[in-house]
């Protein structure tokens, strides 16, 4: 099936209300972070307690997105979605609130961290729905998952491209709490609107059972038939998950130290946008790689890419060659992740899927707040070059799990 076919029938399967929907109902979550750091520094006056804020929410989404999606795995995603939408929309506007009155430092940073504990991970959840709307579809139903997958790569990293810049906006045509209220109305709005939507009834475990897919005809994914979930090699693609995440934090804190530098901080969000388009951009693209090139080994290049196009961020010393080997860097990071998240989804009982897809994003999180943390700590002692190579360190991890992810494969055929 062409990649454009594929699309195409995907689309067709859920109508384009479910595609605008998914992809609002995610933002929040992608406005949430900065918007937190902004409105905490806006009312403190201080970057440590905004930087504590973000990070409180960020670990806490870390930790309650896996436990969600275990709930997901269990009850559906309905009725979970549905609570995480209401909850999170009232946890932005409590921050808003206590910000606004001047609660004392901890009562932000407890409020964020509640904050990030129910946030909804729509991007990982909207993935497990793709599995049994492709079983309706009869023949080539992994095709049509890999392309979903493509899908929801390039829709994670549009989001984390419009969200910042939605809040930058938002931040100077209002403010700081301008910009998280809109993020409640879009979650409150668009996160209902996911949870309630039919694709949510395709969710819980007697639909999982019922829509196996079998494996490619490559040998390249075995399902475990024996039920088993946490695997050494999911372990693997947890901890590749993490590299992206630091490559993430480490770049974002990099280009914030160089702006900063050259008097031009304002410009970070924007500049670190350009990764999420050509991230997009490739993640879209990837569903034109022909069906019989294995995941594992769509890993692999991306891992090399990875570490290619990252080393040219140790060269540069002004905004203009910066923005130019981030936005190069972009077009190898959708496609790792596409991968990684395809072989996790294929490696765990249908009936684990949501954990397994929350816990890669919570990886993702985990890894944000430390590579933001270290080159924070580098970038402050040896400028933005030393942070920028815990970019280059991050892809070079990425690389080696993508070599144990590629023998430990082989070894299972």
């Amino acid at each position: 099936m062409h990649a454009l076919s594929a699309y195409s029938r995907l689309f067709a399967l859920t109508g384009p209300l479910y595609v605008l929907v998914a992809f609002l109902g995610r933002l929040p979550m992608a406005m949430a972070q900065v918007g937190t750091l902004m409105l905490v520094f806006r009312a403190t006056g201080s970057n440590e307690v905004g930087g504590v804020a973000a990070g409180a929410l960020a670990v806490a989404n870390a930790i309650g997105a896996p436990i969600a999606g275990m709930l997901c795995d269990r009850h559906g995603q309905r009725i979970v979605v549905l609570v995480q939408s209401l909850a999170g929309t009232a946890g932005l506007i409590g921050l808003v609130l206590l910000a606004h009155h001047g609660a004392p430092n901890p009562a932000m940073i407890a409020m964020s961290a509640a904050l990030g504990a129910v946030l909804p991970q729509v991007g990982p959840l909207a993935r497990v729905r793709w599995r049994p709307l492709a079983a309706r579809s009869g023949s080539d139903q992994r095709r049509l998952v890999d392309a979903a997958f493509s899908y929801e790569g390039a829709a994670d990293e549009a989001s984390f491209a419009l969200g910042p810049a939605l809040v930058g906006i938002a931040a100077v045509l209002v403010s700081p709490a301008g910009a998280l209220i809109t993020a409640a109305a879009l979650l409150a709005v668009f996160g209902t609107a996911f949870a309630l939507h039919p694709t949510a009834r395709l969710t819980g475990p007697a639909v999982h059972a019922a829509n196996t897919i079998p494996a490619r005809t490559t040998g390249t994914d075995h399902r475990p038939v024996d039920g088993r979930f946490l695997t050494a090699g999911l372990l693997v693609l947890i901890l590749a998950q993490w590299s992206v995440g630091v490559l993430f934090g480490a770049t974002q804190t990099g280009t914030n130290a160089l702006a900063d530098s050259v008097g031009k901080a304002g410009v970070t969000g924007l500049v670190h946008a350009m990764l999420g388009v050509s991230s997009a951009l490739a993640g879209v693209a990837t569903a034109f790689i022909p069906a019989r090139v294995p995941q594992r080994r769509r890993m692999l290049a991306a891992g090399v890419a990875l570490i290619a196009l990252s080393w040219p961020l140790l060269l540069v010393d002004s905004l203009g060659p910066l923005i130019g080997a981030v936005a190069v860097l972009g077009f190898a990071i959708a496609p790792f992740m596409i991968s990684v998240y395809s072989q996790a989804e294929h490696s765990v009982p249908p009936a684990r899927s949501a954990l397994a897809m929350t816990l890669l994003a919570g990886a993702t999180s985990i890894g944000y707040a430390c590579g933001a943390g270290v080159a924070g700590s580098l970038a402050d002692s040896s400028g933005h070059t030393a942070a920028f190579g815990v970019t280059v360190a991050a892809t070079a991890l990425a690389l080696v799990l993508a070599v144990v992810r590629q023998r430990g494969s082989r070894a299972a055929v």
